[in-house]
């Protein structure tokens, strides 16, 4: 695995977790879209897909069980990374964590419009509830580094969206680096 220096990087590395349905890619593309700075997203599980980098796929669960061979990806900074959750990404080349938050009813009724089975809706919908991707969140990374955004409306996406962008003005600022050129 790469040995990553976040001070050397001159872009950051933001990962956007939640429960599925909170709205990940949509925050993380409008991120892309309107940041200041060349950004890529890193949708972790279309990138699983696409390269097999999974053990299996659980039928039960629908989801794909995952090998620990993204840390690359991340070296040169400017990634945001979607994906359920974020403990499985080293801290050392983490610079913010944005875990999405949404209302349980408003989730439920996102995941059946998605076509998720009832068990599957039961159980993210439970984890939302219980905040297990905001404690997981808090209990690997620093807790300067975490933060909980609502998300359950287009006003709460692009509020939160101006947020991210000013915050990566604020970390490039703090390292000497101007956003008012097209050099990162």
């Amino acid at each position: 695995m790469a040995d990553v220096d976040n001070s050397e990087r001159s872009l950051p590395n933001i990962v956007i977790t939640g429960t599925p349905g909170t709205g990940k890619s949509t925050h993380a593309q409008l991120l892309i879209d309107t940041s200041p700075v060349p950004l890529q997203h890193l949708n972790v599980a279309e990138i699983v897909k696409e390269k097999k980098l999974y053990e299996s796929y659980d039928d039960e669960w629908q989801t794909y069980i995952v090998l620990d061979e993204l840390e690359p990806l991340a070296a040169a900074g400017g990634q945001v990374i979607d994906w359920h959750t974020c403990d499985v990404f080293p801290e050392r080349w983490v610079d913010l964590v944005v875990v999405l938050r949404c209302d349980h009813t408003l989730l439920w009724d996102r995941l059946e419009k998605r076509g998720y089975s009832l068990k599957k809706i039961q159980e993210n919908n439970e984890s939302e509830i219980m905040q297990t991707v905001l404690d997981d969140a808090k209990d690997s990374y620093a807790e300067e580094i975490v933060v909980e955004l609502r998300s359950n409306s287009t006003e709460d996406l692009e509020n939160n969206v101006e947020r991210i962008v000013s915050w990566i003005q604020n970390w490039r600022r703090d390292r000497g680096f101007s956003d008012n050129s097209t050099q990162p």
